[in-house]
């Protein structure tokens, strides 16, 4: 019977774990399927044979090959490590010190430098730290479709637990810290580009507010305001914006000519032209992703 099912349907379901997302019998010739009781979830157990195992091993082969030889190709390019007359031990360092107050107009020359000179490889960062969420997402996250009936008493059995009032001093402890916690790793977020801090730290202190507030009230307290939907639509619009917000240097060429973001008196709080924005958001995703990894390991759910 043919599936005439989207591509994003199917993944949908290859997520949830009730198929495959290929149509597995055109690249496996031999295939063993035990069922258990109809009604509960299929597990299959495959020996999996490639048709022609000669032809991708050889394709596996040439194309490591390529990269070997074009990686080669590069570090021979490079400059010899140590080498006075390199532009990174003399030119680089001295252009980020001498001008980077007058080009970016941020006083932390780390937030002028991570978030201005090299703002993409900051991007594609942080789009690593959410693409490693999201992976924990799919092979973690329970939901009624993986979870056996023993798991889902110790759940019921741990959200009673957490009801109690038998962490009284944590959850007391929790109420007067978390707020002050969350509150600094705002401030260090706000003030990355005038003083130490910036994105990735601050972003750090506020998900150890949230992992503070979920270990003391628990995981159902903390879904009143924080779940995969949060998270998902937070790290997007985050990773977004920034996207947005340093793509016009595509554009504008290399050194913004032509138009350049005004950069404000050096010292004010709304100065340094895109850094504020984007610390802002480096600090969301770092700590949606440091809760995320948290409430996963912990919970299996967000």
């Amino acid at each position: 019977m043919s599936d005439n099912r989207s591509f994003w349907q199917r993944l949908k379901g290859w997520i949830d774990g009730d198929e495959v997302i290929i149509d597995a019998d055109k690249y496996i010739s031999t295939r063993e399927r035990k069922e258990i009781a109809p009604g509960e979830k299929r597990v299959s157990v495959e020996h999996v044979r490639s048709n022609n195992p000669t032809l991708y091993r050889v394709l596996c082969v040439g194309i490591t090959l390529c990269f070997i030889v074009v990686m080669l190709m590069v570090v021979m390019d490079l400059p010899m490590f140590g080498d006075p007359g390199s532009p990174t031990n003399n030119e680089v360092a001295a252009r980020y010190l001498e001008s980077g107050i007058e080009e970016t107009g941020a006083i932390n020359f780390v937030a002028g430098m991570i978030l201005d000179y090299r703002a993409f490889d900051t991007f594609g960062e942080s789009n690593v730290l959410f693409m490693a969420v999201v992976a924990v997402l799919m092979l973690l996250q329970r939901d009624k479709k993986n979870i056996s009936a023993v798991e889902d008493k110790e759940m019921a059995e741990d959200e009673v637990f957490d009801g109690q009032d038998s962490k009284i001093i944590l959850k007391k402890g929790a109420k007067c810290l978390a707020p002050i916690v969350i509150l600094y790793g705002i401030y260090v977020v706000l003030n990355g580009h005038l003083s130490p801090g910036g994105g990735f730290s601050g972003g750090s202190i506020i998900g150890a507010g949230l992992i503070l507030y979920a270990a003391a009230n628990g995981h159902k307290k903390m879904q009143t305001f924080f779940t995969v939907k949060t998270l998902t639509i937070t790290s997007v619009c985050c990773l977004l914006t920034y996207c947005g917000c340093k793509s016009y240097s595509f554009f504008t060429g290399a050194n913004h000519v032509g138009w350049e973001v005004p950069k404000g008196t050096p010292g004010d709080i709304l100065s340094s032209g895109f850094i504020l924005p984007l610390n802002i958001c480096v600090g969301l995703v770092v700590a949606c992703t440091m809760y995320g990894f948290y409430a996963l390991f912990t919970k299996g759910e967000i």
